[in-house]
């Protein structure tokens, strides 16, 4: 028996006028047809049923119900001061009244973790509640009864909660899988109860990640996996059955999937899993600094090279001021890990254990400084004191006068309680900003106070000036600026050609 290769064609068979060419490319499509088919199939699976057989029993209902008060009166029903009022009050007072409390239910999803009966949901589908029952898959091994559940911890800054329940059998679970390896164009699949529908299973694909929505530990994987209310808190489940995120919100102008839904990290969630098993909370990292990103121009009014790290605005009484860390300091690097921004030090400071000490590196004047900071615990914290208290009390200037694009005044004692400034504190405060300046591109307004410009604390309209031409002799493009609004402080970099 001889073989022979479809892409083996004799030389005297590209001769024009035997239509070589044109048996040739015939070939060359024939092939690549065979190749797009053959990826086609690899890419997706024929067909999710056996994924499905394996991890739905894991896959749980939740049904919570609270008492809520009633109505206290017609309101609602009959617009106040109708004519009508009066007839409404008396029939329900004939049954009942109005105050009667009512049990309100509420439905959503989760997923078993452990065969003793540990289940994962979010904090927003049992928050409240004063009952919650657990429904587990039919016809699946697992119990057939619903079974009352325990709240073991809550952690609403990522809306994860760990419920338990108490089954006479071993329940079947799932594992957590690394959703730093789900990649964009990854399918996944989302199961849950989608509008108290019963269990059912949606197909897609991981449409982005490190997606941050308005949370401090943010990191929402993005899915056009079918997710409807009553989704909340089931898994999204990887090829391999593995859970990568838990199904927690849509984006949606009608309140149903648009094809835009959002899971949490598994990565994000087995910590927090984790920390509400051992402590019935979470125990996260405190560095005690108030932050912001570092733009080209804050760079380059620094003295960095590139933009990079972030700059601690305020030092409150914590950690981070035991160490020495200061105001102006830029952070580049923590615990080993070079930071990006001011979401990434964040998450990296709260994934990091309490009482750990940790090298932080620094850019001060010019040089880089490594500090030691021995980590408090983030839920224990209270912020200090943040306003700028002005040791020099210089008597500020009644003056006004245009700098920049801003027009400026000193402070004065009848000011500081509406700016939200401590007594006896200095600054220029902002009376207007020209809207064709770069001082309102960079988000300066009425009413914002400068407290320091190129690190000198200002008590005057001459001492910014002083600044000014310092900055402009020493060749900087930009001056830096200490801003608060409403107490709370941010760097600016202001261009000079103002």
């Amino acid at each position: 028996m001889s073989v022979h290769s479809t892409s083996t064609i004799k030389a005297d068979a590209f001769r024009p006028e035997q239509g070589g060419w044109r048996l040739f490319w015939l070939a060359v499509l024939g092939t690549t047809f065979l190749v797009i088919q053959s990826l086609a199939a690899t890419a997706r699976p024929e067909s999710l049923a056996p994924l499905a057989e394996k991890v739905s029993p894991a896959v749980v209902n939740i049904t919570t119900s609270t008492m809520v008060e009633g109505r206290t009166g017609p309101q609602g029903i009959v617009p106040e001061g109708s004519p009508f009022e009066d007839f409404f009050r008396e029939f329900q007072d004939r049954n009942g009244g109005g105050n009667r409390p009512r049990r309100s239910s509420a439905l959503g999803s989760g997923f078993v973790i452990s065969e003793d009966g540990y289940i994962v949901t979010n904090n927003h589908v049992i928050d409240g509640a004063d009952e919650i029952e657990i429904e587990f898959f039919p016809g699946a091994g697992q119990p057939a009864d619903l079974l009352p559940a325990t709240v073991v911890g809550t952690d609403p800054n990522t809306d994860i909660a760990l419920l338990k329940v108490e089954a006479a059998m071993p329940l079947k679970f799932v594992k957590f899988g690394d959703s730093d390896k789900a990649l964009v164009g990854d399918w996944v699949v989302a199961m849950g109860n989608p509008l108290g529908q019963g269990f059912s299973l949606s197909a897609g694909i991981v449409s982005a990640r490190n997606r941050a929505l308005s949370g401090t530990y943010d990191d929402y994987i993005q899915t056009d996996a079918a997710i409807n209310r009553g989704n909340s808190g089931g898994p999204l489940f990887n090829m391999d059955g593995d859970v990568v995120g838990v199904n927690t919100a849509i984006l949606s102008p009608n309140g149903g999937s648009i094809g835009i839904g959002f899971s949490m990290a598994s990565n994000v969630v087995t910590k927090v899993v984790a920390q509400l098993k051992e402590y019935g909370e979470t125990r996260r990292g405190w560095l005690g600094v108030r932050i912001q990103d570092v733009t080209d121009d804050l760079a380059e009014a620094i003295g960095l090279a590139k933009e990079e790290g972030v700059l601690i605005t305020d030092v409150p009484e914590g950690p981070a001021k035991e160490a020495g860390l200061l105001a102006r300091d830029v952070i580049t690097s923590f615990d080993g890990f070079e930071v990006k921004d001011t979401r990434d030090l964040v998450r990296r400071v709260g994934d990091t254990d309490v009482g750990k000490t940790v090298r932080v590196v620094v850019f001060r004047d010019g040089k880089t400084e490594t500090l030691r900071v021995t980590l408090g615990r983030r839920e224990d914290a209270v912020d200090g004191d943040t306003s700028a208290t002005g040791d020099d009390k210089l008597a500020p200037d009644e003056t006004e006068k245009e700098l920049l694009g801003l027009t400026v005044s000193a402070v004065r004692d009848d000011m500081r309680e509406e700016l939200g400034l401590e007594p006896g504190s200095a600054g220029l405060v902002i009376l207007s900003v020209d809207e064709t300046s770069g001082a309102w591109e960079k988000g300066l307004r009425a009413g914002d106070v400068i407290t320091e410009a190129g690190q000198t604390k200002l008590a005057s309209i001459s001492d910014l000036e002083e600044q000014i031409s310092a900055a402009q002799d020493a060749g900087r493009k930009s001056l830096f600026l200490m801003v608060r609004r409403a107490g709370e402080p941010r760097f600016v970099a202001l261009n000079l050609g103002e």
